[in-house]
């Protein structure tokens, strides 16, 4: 699979952006949600503040990987004043920068792999 240099300029990512994107990547998550699933496939081993949450959706939205949904389906929550949760969705750049991340690191898995077996011959 080959790659556009722009998607390869901004790898790696850190484990919390892969995370986040990774989470996002089977369809759009609101905040919360997110950070449930990202310490559930994390094994609870990641676990995001909502500081640190909010400030990569920030960056993920500026660079154009991901965009934001308003999710209309709150809309009958009991308090007069609620607001529909915000959703987030990848983009397709975003889909080729976390496909470009995975492939790194499966390239690197297999690296580790040729050596370990070939340190034991």
């Amino acid at each position: 699979m080959t790659h556009n240099p722009n998607v390869l300029e901004n790898l790696p990512l850190t484990e919390s952006t892969f995370f986040i994107m990774l989470c996002l990547s089977p369809g759009p998550l609101h905040g919360y949600a997110i950070m449930k699933d990202v310490e559930r496939i994390s094994d609870q081993r990641l676990k995001l503040s909502t500081g640190t949450l909010y400030g990569v959706l920030k960056r993920l939205l500026n660079k154009g990987w991901i965009e934001r949904i308003e999710n209309t389906s709150d809309q009958g929550s009991t308090t007069a004043h609620a607001r529909p949760r915000k959703s987030y969705a990848l983009t397709d750049l975003g889909r080729s920068v976390l496909n470009a991340e995975a492939q790194r690191l499966n390239t690197l898995v297999q690296l580790v792999k040729l050596r370990i077996s070939g340190a034991q011959s």
